[in-house]
């Protein structure tokens, strides 16, 4: 439609309203009625789902729980920063990793044979590294008012943008398990062996889900504060036991490509951990003001994460080394981290009071981790995001619950394969989604269709970054260092091989994302660019779907689409006269079934015209939007795009 006049403008209330009433549609009466539900139709029929989603209204008024969570959030929405939103930027992140999880991944560079002072190097460089990884990230947030899962359809397009969706809550669920883990062993040490490692994990998981039911009204406030008390607790621990920590080792000190390895494999760690959050941090930023500054809250955001995760594991490192001088504690140690920090920190009952403090740090990790991966679900496909946020919440908390106990006796081995394939996954994501944002959408969010976030035919395919992204993966397999792989790439590393997988991937996704995506725009390789309410010359209005690229058939595709893939009628009326073909557009209908198992919605096409591109029927275009596909009064609202945007 390269000749077509887009619409500046909003289409006459009237004539909009006439388009609506002539789609065939159910009315809505009694009890059953259709309503948008998190962007997506839903029948309010009396039914199970229909019962879920207003018990969950009714707790929004009553409690402020979070309904319809992954819907954008408009301007109009936002909240007034004031000086304790700017402080939650970086407190969020610290409240959720200064915890007992970072402080027993510090024991790994001891555990691998890495003196203090080496230790504590990778600590704190892979903790900036992955801060800022998950830093930039931060910055969409507020521009967008989406998910992070929702702003990821801008690269990896609608269906490849399942497969993020589903890495995330693999992410944030092995995650939230390895929290439940440590804070049940604690329990476990605080009472003595009287409370097993499986009920702890159970209490951990219970109370995180507890407050990540309610949303971030619940959670914004709480995790601004609940750090102070985890630094203090870090500064007793390190108080307690630094008098006794010692470079020196137990054993000969590594050197050469040994060294080197272990030193790659840890950093490899280190960063997964700090860069996971990448996949999730502007789910936590859609509330605030669209002006807000970008370089803050990258800087505030990369700070809250590297600081307090370093310190943390920094001083789980320094008490480690105190391992290779105090027997008594390394005796300790070996019956769990949690009865070393009794050990360490006399009288015992003191000890006890710390640990408690530790076990709850983990909760504090985990309501992050357990509200964005509810919410990772309910993009997984339509007929997903029907079903309320705190279904999946307790889903989450389920399998959370079942990883924790089944994995109880193997912490530091979890912590060593999970953290890092967390840093591959975030590697290879912000690369293209940095890359995409500056190179091709020139830095400015006014570049992207924000509207059109839960329309697949108003967004990009995805085919550049799926398949970098695949390349990535092939990258990870040949040079990951995993307890179960070790790629060929690594294995040239040391004895035990070195993990380069993080570095390859960045510079594979570098080179390969520009040249793909540059040909992905310039062939236009889409099966169709988007979907549009065209205004004819002679005054009557008809959708149509606009096809492009090199699938182009050279022919006007008119569509009815439709969310409601069980009872609307696929008719299309002329609204004033018309053409005879447009009037009988029912005799000619094609039903297109389009992924059901993904909830696509179905389409009515018939052919309209053998030469769109020549025909001047079609006078005005705008995109259409979701609420045009549904009945009810007219989008008085509607304000038509100032420019096209690119897919």
């Amino acid at each position: 439609m390269a000749n077509s006049k887009l619409a500046t403008e909003a289409t006459a209330p009237h004539a909009l309203h006439d388009v609506e009433k002539d789609i065939a549609s159910p009315k809505s009466s009694g009890s059953d009625s259709i309503r948008e539900y998190n962007a997506t139709a839903v029948h309010q029929d009396g039914g199970i789902l229909s019962k879920l989603r207003n018990i969950e209204a009714t707790m929004d008024r009553k409690f402020g729980i979070e309904s319809e969570a992954i819907d954008r959030k408009v301007p109009e929405e936002r909240i007034v920063m004031t000086w304790r939103e700017t402080l939650t930027l970086a407190t969020l992140w610290a409240s959720g990793t200064m915890n007992l999880s970072c402080f027993a991944t510090g024991f790994l560079g001891w555990e691998f044979g890495l003196s203090l002072k080496q230790n504590l190097l990778c600590c704190i460089f892979g903790s900036l590294l992955g801060g800022a990884t998950s830093g930039s990230m931060a910055v969409f947030g507020a521009p967008t008012g989406l998910r992070q899962i929702s702003i990821s359809r801008y690269q990896f397009g609608w269906w490849f943008a399942k497969v993020i969706a589903a890495l995330n809550v693999i992410q944030q669920i092995g995650w939230s398990a390895v929290g439940c883990i440590t804070g049940g062993i604690a329990l476990n040490a605080v009472a003595d062996d009287g409370v097993s490692i499986a009920l702890g994990v159970f209490i951990i998981a219970f109370f995180s889900m507890l407050v990540s039911f309610v949303g971030l009204k619940a959670i914004l406030p709480y995790e601004r504060w609940a750090w102070v008390v985890y630094l203090v607790v870090f500064l007793v621990i390190l108080g307690q036991t630094g008098r006794f920590a010692t470079n020196d080792l137990a054993q000969d000190p590594l050197t050469g490509m040994n060294l080197t390895a272990v030193v790659l494999s840890l950093l490899s760690i280190i960063y997964g951990s700090s860069s996971s959050w990448a996949l999730v941090v502007s789910d936590y930023y859609v509330l605030y003001p669209t002006t807000i500054s970008r370089p803050k809250v990258f800087i505030l955001t990369m700070l809250g994460i590297a600081l307090p995760t370093g310190f943390g594991m920094c001083t789980g490192a320094v008490v480690a080394s105190t391992l290779n001088v105090r027997a008594d504690w390394s005796e300790a140690y070996d019956k769990s981290i949690g009865y070393l920090i009794q050990e360490a920190l006399p009288p015992i009952g003191w000890g006890k009071f710390i640990l408690v403090l530790l076990v709850l740090s983990g909760i504090n990790c985990n309501i992050i981790n357990t509200y964005s991966a509810a919410i990772s679900c309910q993009q997984f496909a339509r007929p997903f995001a029907k079903l309320p946020r705190f279904i999946w919440t307790v889903i989450c908390f389920a399998v959370i619950l079942a990883l924790g106990v089944a994995g109880r006796d193997h912490l530091l081995s979890y912590l060593q394969n999970f953290l890092s394939l967390l840093g591959y996954i975030a590697t290879s994501y912000f690369v293209i989604v940095l890359l995409e944002h500056f190179v091709f959408r020139k830095g400015d969010f006014r570049n992207y269709d924000l509207d059109g976030w839960n329309i697949p035919a108003r967004l990009p395919l995805g085919l550049a970054a799926s398949a970098t992204f695949l390349l990535g993966v092939a990258v990870w397999v040949l040079f990951m260092v995993q307890t179960w792989w070790i790629g060929p790439g690594a294995r040239q590393i040391g004895e035990f091989g070195g993990d380069l997988a993080n570095e390859i991937t960045l510079g594979i996704t570098l080179i390969a994302y520009v040249p793909l995506r540059w040909a992905e725009r310039k062939y236009n390789l889409l099966p169709f660019q988007r979907l549009v309410k065209a205004k004819q010359s002679n005054g009557s209005t008809i959708f149509v779907l606009e096809w492009s690229g090199w699938y182009r058939p050279k022919e006007l595709i008119m569509a009815i689409p439709t969310p409601h893939i069980y009872t609307q009628a696929y008719r299309l009326y002329s609204t004033r006269g018309g053409n005879a073909r447009v009037d009988r557009i029912a005799a000619t209908i094609i039903v297109t079934y389009c992924g059901f198992v993904f909830g696509a919605p179905l389409i009515g096409a018939a052919l309209v015209s053998r030469n769109a591109k020549r025909d001047s029927r079609y006078a005005e275009m705008r995109p259409l939007s979701f609420r045009d596909c549904l009945p009810g009064p007219p989008l008085e609202d509607y304000a038509g795009p100032r420019r096209r945007v690119a897919a």
